[in-house]
């Protein structure tokens, strides 16, 4: 097999290339997919604060189900590692894991869906303005329809990726940015003869985004003589449970972890709302700055997981320390470039995406420059932690990594958040301190956990 490398002796300079080569389409492609998220906020931006509040909220909990159950059926890409790395002749491992996760992914979205419209009650609970909930439900109950496609096309991108071919990722998810553009164009406004739907017009477009892609990945499987051959959508009834237990068995600590990680930042937007709406709409502007950033160490971390995972097959004890390494030094020192951009240009990040000269804007812009300094405090351990999570996962060490991630996040980090935030002057400024906090140890005990992978025994492979 050679859809990742060649078996020769590792080498930094061998694994700096195969992991840059890997690595760097996953990232692009993260990037345009949070791209694909930047036009729906900067097309509701233009339709007020009370659209880009509740948008906020809405995607907040709504974006949390996707990332935690596309982690879920993403645990399929270590599992394609491992199979490529022991060198098989069979294509059958890749195929049948392949086809559980689409299953997974169905099945997973269902639940998804219903999990997502607990959004009207958690935001009554937490006291949100009654305008924002209403216009927060009304953009929730169209955009979960989008959930099984987007599931769909996560499995679908870690098997072209876990062959090697993250290119194929990066192309498709670039396709999906002019596609949502039109489509927020044309259903926000009533344009091209479509209606005006308002802020129900971004969830249409971001419906009609996710089947486009789905159709993209399909195709391009199917036509493509490397992706083809491994027959996929094969007897695609024909259930193997025990590769489905397995996906299940890895992605369900992998899902919490993103869960603990998100969850914490969803819920620092409900904070954030308590406190005022111009706080949470600075605090949503200065998060996806923050997020854009992210998506560089998170394909950093996704090739991790498949440079170790293939390392880990073969049985090379060296090559899964290269790998696990030479990627955190890539995600690190990219972190530490967008860190010094946060603090040296920040007003030139927030045109992304609102008009900062906009009188009406001034508040959300004050907010979110204050913002920005904490988050460029926290992108350096942010990025260490990603990048170390997927080198475990590589390993297929998922559940110590978990409550590390849980407690991390949820311990020192929402409590001092919580704390910070509405028992000192601290306020939105000390909700930040909290989540930097909480990144910080989840950087440091997953450090350690990769430093003693060895003494834990993790590298060694069952017969």
């Amino acid at each position: 097999m050679s859809e990742i490398a060649t078996h020769n002796s590792p080498t930094w300079g061998k694994e700096l290339r195969e992991t840059t080569l890997l690595a760097a389409p996953l990232a692009l492609a993260n990037l345009l997919q949070a791209a694909i998220y930047i036009v729906d906020v900067i097309f509701i931006a233009r339709l007020g604060e009370e659209p880009l509040a509740a948008s906020g909220l809405a995607a907040g909990l709504f974006g949390l189900v996707v990332w935690t159950l596309a982690s879920l059926v993403g645990a399929v890409a270590p599992l394609i590692a491992e199979a490529i790395g022991s060198r098989s002749t069979s294509f059958r491992p890749v195929r049948r894991a392949t086809r559980m996760a689409l299953w997974l992914a169905v099945i997973a979205g269902i639940g998804g869906m219903g999990f997502a419209l607990l959004l009207d009650p958690a935001m009554r609970l937490t006291g949100q303005e009654a305008a924002i909930i209403a216009l927060a439900n009304e953009y929730n109950q169209v955009i979960i329809f989008s959930l099984i496609p987007m599931l769909l096309s996560a499995a679908l991108r870690n098997y072209v990726s876990a062959l090697g071919r993250p290119v194929v990722a990066t192309a498709i998810t670039a396709l999906g940015i002019p596609v949502n553009a039109l489509a927020n164009y044309a259903f926000i406004f009533g344009n091209f003869g479509a209606p005006e739907l308002g802020l129900t017009g971004a969830a249409v477009a971001t419906i009609i985004t996710s089947l486009v892609t789905l159709g993209a990945y399909v195709a391009i499987i199917l036509i493509n003589p490397a992706l083809a051959r491994y027959h996929i959508f094969y007897r695609f009834w024909r259930p193997d449970w025990k590769r489905l237990g397995t996906i299940i068995r890895l992605g369900t600590p992998i899902a919490l972890t993103v869960t603990a990680e998100a969850g914490v930042f969803s819920a620092a937007a409900f904070l954030m709302g308590r406190i005022g709406a111009a706080e949470l709409a600075g605090h949503i502007v200065a998060l996806n700055i923050a997020a854009l950033a992210f998506q560089v160490p998170f394909g950093v971390g996704q090739a991790a997981t498949i440079r170790v995972g293939y390392h880990y097959g073969a049985r090379e004890i060296e090559g899964i320390r290269l790998a696990g390494w030479v990627a955190l030094i890539i995600g690190t020192g990219f972190m530490a470039l967008t860190a010094t951009a946060m603090v040296l240009v920040p007003e030139y990040l927030l045109l992304i995406f609102v008009d900062t000269a906009d009188p009406k804007n001034a508040a959300l812009v004050g907010f979110a420059l204050q913002f920005l300094v904490l988050a460029a405090a926290f992108q350096l351990v942010d990025g260490v932690q990603a990048v170390a999570a997927g080198a475990l996962r590589g390993l297929q060490d998922t559940r110590v990594p978990m409550w590390i991630a849980i407690f991390s996040y949820w311990v020192p980090g929402f409590g001092l958040a919580l704390g910070l935030g509405f028992f000192t002057p601290l306020q939105g400024i000390g909700v930040w301190i909290g989540l930097a906090v909480g990144l910080a140890c989840a950087a440091v005990l997953l450090t350690w956990r990769w430093v003693l992978r060895e003494r834990l025994g993790l590298t060694a492979r069952p017969q």
